[in-house]
């Protein structure tokens, strides 16, 4: 009988398999196998040799996760076979991917040599900046990983997500992002807060954390969610608080804000449109103040010699008119009192910034809807063969009517999916859009979430390709 021989393995450096992540993961910590004993180091050969997974119960072979959330994983080196299902690309659908009910998570990791620091000197930030800095990942469409670090130097996973976008000093986990912020209700999130599930009992076991981007809707059950998830980093409107363990996630919000009160102190600033009479001559409240810090921190400050303060005045009148117009909108779009579609903008983190003095907003690209939930016509009309710019996710669903909403009908008809309307397509959002376009994306053979009736940029990029 051949007795295995025992010995260390050094992990190749773009070794995707979980074996080698694990042992890359340990060097990083300082941690070299030895420290666990020889039965560690048994355990894990052996798991090398035979190409098991640990922690999920199932070969890498037969069951790669569809989330990881958090860093590297005890698992095992899984051999020729799991490396093809750990690199597998999965299905492009409108960027969501089922997640998995096991969630292989790990420890906090370097972030280029950054030292790391604790709660009592984070460094400041603003939530306009930490939306920002979310966005760069979007636009940049990180690939989805939890041993690669981004060129920023922060871990490619959803807490190193976090870590990022709140400006720690260095990557954390979901066990460890608890400590820098306060725990908030639900009703007071507001952009840049998090909503956080930790398994503490099996941190394997689903441990996921997305940073909230606003209210998708006024009955507070979807929001805006800015994630690292598989494929890449998205923005996407999501159930509140999750697609699984819903009720298990936790608000918190990050104790460096340097935009608001102590840490910990209940909201006292509405993200829900408060209503036009807050706003206009002879307007006297807070929600005047926030709205004039909001410009500012989107580029209004020249507009304010004092304040910004409680009272309506032309300042206010002129910073939001700016910023109406960095968007693309005129005429009465942009007549400076905030409507609907502009407080959205702003308390969300999108849409385009006041251009600097001497710059004219006309080189901001256009953006799709107006401040009073009607959308102006986009600047240039679709090149033949080519689809028109996807407009986003808030543009559609209940409550919404704009030009996209009456194009998507328009196009759906085209397509064949027009058997649900008994009237128009038209610009208000309706249950017959909804079914429409859920039967055009399962005619993509996508099911489940992937398949919710409301387009996502896949969808709209198939739909009108």
């Amino acid at each position: 009988m051949t007795v295995p021989v025992f010995e260390e393995y050094e992990p190749a450096l773009d070794c995707p398999c979980a074996g080698c992540a694990q042992r890359r993961h340990e060097a990083a910590q300082g941690l070299a196998v030895r420290q666990r004993g020889s039965g560690g180091r048994r355990a894990l050969a052996l798991a090398a040799a035979a190409g098991l997974a640990w922690g999920c119960g199932v070969t890498a072979a037969t069951a790669a996760p569809a989330h990881i959330a958090g860093g590297t994983a005890p698992l095992g080196h899984a051999g020729a076979a799991g490396h093809a299902a750990l690199t597998a690309a999965p299905p492009v659908t409108d960027g969501y991917a089922e997640p998995s009910p096991a969630t292989p998570q790990g420890g906090s990791g370097p972030v280029h040599g950054k030292p790391g620091g604790g709660s009592a000197d984070l460094p400041k930030t603003t939530r306009a900046q930490i939306i920002s800095r979310a966005k760069t990942w979007v636009t940049a469409k990180v690939p989805y990983s939890m041993t690669k670090f981004w060129t920023d130097g922060y871990r490619q996973d959803c807490s190193g997500y976090v870590s990022m976008a709140w400006h720690l000093p260095k990557n954390e986990w979901t066990g460890s992002l608890a400590r820098y912020g306060v725990k908030i209700a639900r009703a007071d999130l507001r952009p840049g807060d998090i909503l956080l599930f930790h398994n503490p009992a099996d941190p394997d076991k689903g441990s996921h954390v997305t940073i909230f981007g606003g209210w998708a809707d006024a009955s507070h059950r979807t929001y805006l969610a800015y994630e690292q998830t598989p494929p890449h980093t998205r923005a996407q409107v999501t159930p509140m608080a999750y697609w699984t363990n819903s009720d298990k996630y936790v608000p918190y919000r990050y104790k460096g804000l340097a935009d608001q009160g102590a840490p910990g102190a209940a909201a006292t600033a509405s993200y829900t449109y408060p209503g036009a009479s807050r706003f206009g001559p002879g307007a006297h409240n807070r929600y005047v103040t926030q709205l004039g810090r909001m410009l500012v921190a989107r580029g209004g400050k020249r507009f304010y010699t004092s304040g910004p303060g409680p009272s309506w005045g032309e300042a206010d009148r002129r910073a939001t008119q700016a910023f109406q117009r960095a968007q693309g909108w005129r005429g009465s779009e942009a007549d400076g009192l905030p409507g609907p579609d502009t407080w959205h903008l702003l308390v969300s983190g999108r849409g385009k910034d006041i251009p600097p003095a001497g710059k004219p907003a006309a080189h901001a690209a256009p953006a799709a809807a107006t401040h009073t939930g009607a959308a102006a016509a986009p600047a240039a009309p679709a090149t033949a063969g080519k689809a028109p710019a996807y407009p986003g996710e808030e543009y559609f669903g209940p409550g919404r009517s704009n030009v996209y909403v009456e194009r998507l009908g328009k196009q759906l008809v085209k397509k064949g999916f027009g058997r649900y309307y008994t009237r128009g397509p038209g610009p208000a959002w309706g249950e017959a859009d909804r079914r429409a376009t859920q039967a055009f994306q399962r005619a993509q053979g996508w099911t489940g979430s992937a398949a919710d009736g409301y387009p996502g940029r896949e969808t709209w990029r198939r739909l009108f390709a």
